[in-house]
């Protein structure tokens, strides 16, 4: 019977492991703005508006969550 080692060196560094935590979170706070803007943007428009789309206004948040990818 033959016996192997497998013997792996960790390929991501503090630093590395850092860096992607802070480019999460960069991704989520850009995420979160194009979703603050467009409840912000779907907000203002009239209720007729709103029909014209399909969208009724207690539906913004979904439909903002949803355009943005959240």
């Amino acid at each position: 019977m033959a016996f192997t080692a497998d013997i792996r060196t960790r390929d991501t560094s503090v630093f590395q492991r850092i860096e992607r935590a802070v480019d999460a979170y960069i991704s989520k706070r850009a995420l979160r703005a194009s979703y603050r803007q467009t409840v912000h943007e779907l907000k203002a428009l009239s209720d007729h508006d709103l029909n014209d789309l399909g969208i009724a206004r207690q539906d913004i948040p979904a439909v903002a969550r949803k355009s943005v990818g959240l």
